[in-house]
């Protein structure tokens, strides 16, 4: 029999308001995001021969490929850069964006056995891939940064300049996009499964309508606003802007990219602390 005068230390409830977000809870389990990002990293490549050396064989392989194929077979201008640096500057940006997105969009999905035995903030989840995925930028940003002081050393005409200091607010634009709308995809395939296969095939589209492969410089009249509209113009522009000083820098640009990250952050986070309340029925 229980006693009338029991206490207790925490108490789960649902969420009551829309735009409750218990940011002091998440701060309660950051130990727990630490664990993730560990478990995240290490499984990633766990039981593979080369281990973490697939994280410079990977964007080494991309951009070689992109570089015989678009480079020499058709041609396409690079603003002056050589051609393997100046598509893994671009293959450097949109895969940590990419691989922030794609993990995060199937997070209900996949863990759906982990959260049907224990309670903590689900949003814990996706943020802990985001952050692993940030060190698997930062190996893939060092590569970039050892083959561009080769260039460098060897003579190329390009140079750095001050819109280096953007690189952080570049870095953390690119996270919060991804997270914003993973969240907001996982939330939606907890009821409608076919997302879980677009997402694949429309990042592979979106590539291709993100300067990654040919400079905003080169683009027909006519296809540069559709060039505009993906909010990761703005950032992979400015990316390359920094390093080489060739490609288009605008502030106006970069600000719709910022903007619409923080939007759509806040909208998928939203969707998400709203739709964990009962996704066990539906998943």
């Amino acid at each position: 029999m229980t006693s009338t005068n029991d206490t207790y230390s925490h108490s789960i409830t649902p969420h009551n308001s829309l735009f409750d977000f218990r940011l002091a809870e998440l701060w309660q389990y950051r130990d727990l995001v630490t664990l993730f990002v560990k478990r995240d990293f290490v499984a990633k490549y766990k039981q593979t021969v080369l281990g973490p050396v697939w994280f410079f064989i990977q964007p080494i392989f991309q951009s070689l490929v992109l570089t015989v194929a678009f480079g020499r077979m058709a041609g396409l201008p690079t603003d002056g850069i050589p051609p393997i640096l100046f598509y893994l500057a671009g293959i450097t940006a949109w895969n940590y964006f990419s691989n922030c997105l794609r993990a995060t969009s199937n997070t209900f999905a996949a863990n759906a056995h982990l959260f049907g035995k224990v309670y903590f903030p689900r949003v814990v989840t996706p943020i802990s891939v985001v952050l692993s995925n940030l060190i698997q930028f930062g190996i893939g940003l060092l590569l970039f940064l050892i083959i561009y002081l080769y260039y460098m050393l060897t003579g190329s005409h390009f140079h750095p300049n001050n819109t280096l200091f953007l690189l952080p607010v570049l870095i953390c634009s690119m996270g919060i996009m991804g997270l914003g709308l993973g969240m907001l995809i996982s939330s939606l395939t907890t009821r409608y499964r076919d997302l879980q296969y677009l997402v694949d095939f429309g990042m592979q589209l979106l590539m291709y309508a993100t300067p990654v492969i040919i400079p905003l410089s080169a683009i027909p009249v006519k296809y540069t606003p559709i060039m505009l509209i993906n909010p990761m113009t703005g950032i992979i522009e400015t990316f390359k802007y920094s390093f080489f000083g060739a490609s288009i820098f605008s502030w106006q640009l970069l600000s719709y990219s910022i903007g619409f990250s923080i939007s759509i952050f806040l909208i998928g986070f939203i969707i998400f602390n709203n739709t964990e309340k009962n996704f066990m029925d539906t998943v």
